[in-house]
């Protein structure tokens, strides 16, 4: 038995004394002992070594100590795993020296066993869940397909992901065999993951406020409400579309167990357009954990009155940012811990 399930009892719905907090992102850049890794080895080293992994999710329970953990590894093993080399490089981030841009391409891209080909994150959850022993729960996640899809054709990150939509409206039929590829490997991912030992599970749509309310529809979140049908009865599964507050009705009636909402949408609103049933997550501007610890903590219980304490996730409106001070993000979490409801008479 988890021994703070306060995370889980908040995606089932139950009353809390206080909610549940982590942050997107929590191992990170911004900890000093994160980046002593980073300096030791690459990038997708971090994330096939399962000791190092693990050291790396366990890292903010030590050290900030939120109410889950969140396993460190990247989208875009995904990609990976199918076939599409994808290198991390400094300067530029995500790089994909051959895009996929053609139905050709797509026919070549595979969807692999998921043992032979990210076995690696399986044993780090495993090892990660040895050394948590059973204090917090562990959160696996995936990028949305649309997000992978932006990467594996655009190529690189992208203000506006412009190759990525061209390629949508240009190609459909080849964009949406991509789509489904990524899609049914996500959802092969996601199942070994949570037999491997994750709590719950989140989708990550980073890049779904590129697309129009009606195009999301069509290229997003009909692949990922897929995922969710397909992991609904055997994990809570969180949704996160950042940009995405269009789509929350869409998001409130699916099986998703928790909408995550970012900073550019009210909590009032967010409540008003899922109708106020669904357990919500964020939505603190990552920016905002500059600002004095005071202005910090009274911000964080200002949005807890907003959201509500029940049917709600404390988190960030996106990832922990790099430059943010390690004692700034332990008061975003003490915040949450210190937080008593209004007296209601």
């Amino acid at each position: 038995m988890i021994k703070n399930d306060l995370f889980l009892r908040a995606l089932k719905g139950e009353t809390v004394e206080r909610p549940p907090v982590w942050m997107m992102r929590q191992a990170g850049r911004y900890l000093p002992e994160f980046r002593a890794l980073r300096d030791k080895y690459d990038f997708f080293t971090r994330c096939r070594m399962p000791e190092i992994a693990a050291e790396i999710t366990v890292q903010p329970i030590r050290i900030v100590k939120p109410d889950a953990a969140i396993l460190f590894s990247d989208i875009l093993v995904v990609p990976q795993a199918m076939g599409i080399d994808v290198e991390m490089r400094p300067d530029i981030g995500p790089w994909i020296p051959n895009p996929i841009r053609s139905a050709k391409d797509v026919e070549q891209v595979r969807i692999p066993n998921i043992e032979e080909t990210l076995g690696y994150v399986m044993e780090a959850i495993k090892v990660t869940k040895e050394m948590l022993n059973d204090e917090v729960p562990l959160i696996g996640f995936a990028g949305s397909p649309w997000t992978i899809f932006c990467y594996a054709v655009q190529g690189k990150g992208s203000k506006n992901f412009d190759l990525a939509k061209a390629m949508c409206f240009s190609q459909p039929e080849a964009s949406h065999a991509l789509l489904q590829k990524i899609t049914d490997t996500t959802i092969l991912y996601l199942k070994e993951k949570v037999r491997a030992g994750v709590d719950a599970v989140q989708i990550f749509d980073s890049w779904g406020g590129m697309l129009s309310p009606v195009d999301y529809q069509e290229f997003s979140w009909q692949y990922m409400n897929q995922i969710v049908e397909a992991l609904a009865d055997s994990v809570p599964v969180i949704v996160f579309g950042k940009g995405c507050w269009f789509a929350l009705p869409e998001m409130a009636q699916s099986k998703a167990s928790a909408i995550g909402v970012d900073w550019t949408c009210s909590p009032k609103h967010a409540r008003l357009f899922t109708g106020g049933e669904k357990t919500l997550q964020g939505n603190f501007d990552p920016s905002r954990l500059m600002s004095p610890i005071p202005t910090i903590k009274k911000m964080v219980h200002e949005m807890i009155d907003e959201f509500g304490k029940d049917k709600y996730v404390v988190n960030l409106g996106h990832g922990i940012l790099p430059h943010i001070p390690v004692d700034h993000a332990k008061a975003f979490i003490d915040a949450v811990k210190e937080y008593r409801a209004p007296l209601s008479y």
